[in-house]
């Protein structure tokens, strides 16, 4: 039998959405460590295939959603993220998570801003695949739907995103972000970064619809996170 593998879960003062997201991987069949931020160090992605910066308000979002996150890290870990994912490690960054990722530079050019409606949202929302080879995506339909909450979550960018890069639209735009864009990946596909909460609907009992027929036990945030599960465990064979 394959070793489960390991996956950490970094924490940042604010962020609010950690054991959702771990307990949403321990479903997926990983290995799970949360970590304060405050005890990342340069060897804590040793043994880690999978690093995950969850959703919540890092820093309370007090200068730039997920700028002092970003800092923070770069000082913690300086070029040590770009390092463990040429080195065959995945990096998911989930809402707050994604607008790190951004700073950090880690996915293409652009930023989260305010949504167009200047109002924090907190909605289901319709998404669709754009046809990019994803790993966390494999697993999912060409149509879903998960949960979004978030104030500032409209992306935008000043020069064309490759399509290449985009791996989620909305169906319906939600924020008003440029091009619809849900879900950004990096060149490798190693790097995600996703506004919508997956570990929010790892359950079909969560599902705001009693009635729905999509799968009788889990949630399409279930199958996003064995996705990438099973795409490591693959990878080890």
């Amino acid at each position: 039998m394959a070793e489960r593998p390991q996956a950490l879960v970094l924490k940042f003062p604010g962020t609010n959405c950690d054991r959702e997201t771990a307990d949403a991987l321990k479903l997926a069949g990983f290995n799970v460590s949360v970590m304060p931020v405050t005890q990342f160090a340069k060897d804590s992605l040793r043994t880690c295939r999978l690093l995950v910066l969850a959703g919540g308000f890092s820093y309370g979002d007090y200068v730039l959603a997920g700028k002092l996150a970003q800092l923070e890290l770069e000082c913690s870990a300086g070029n040590d993220l770009r390092s463990f994912t040429a080195q065959g490690g995945y990096i998911l960054g989930i809402c707050n998570g994604f607008q790190i990722l951004l700073h950090l530079g880690l996915l293409p050019d652009g930023a989260l801003v305010e949504n167009e409606s200047g109002r924090f949202i907190c909605k289901w929302a319709g998404l669709h695949k754009t046809g990019v080879s994803s790993p966390f995506l494999e697993g999912l339909p060409a149509e879903f739907e998960l949960p979004v909450a978030h104030a500032e979550g409209r992306f935008v960018h000043r020069t064309r995103i490759p399509e290449s890069r985009i791996a989620l639209r909305y169906s319906e735009n939600v924020n008003g972000s440029m091009d619809s864009v849900a879900a950004l990946q990096d060149a490798t596909g190693r790097v995600l970064g996703i506004m919508p909460h997956p570990e929010r609907f790892v359950r079909r009992e969560q599902h705001y619809d009693r009635d729905w027929t999509g799968h009788p036990m889990w949630g399409w945030g279930y199958f996003f996170f064995k996705s990438i599960h099973d795409h490591i465990l693959n990878e080890a064979l």
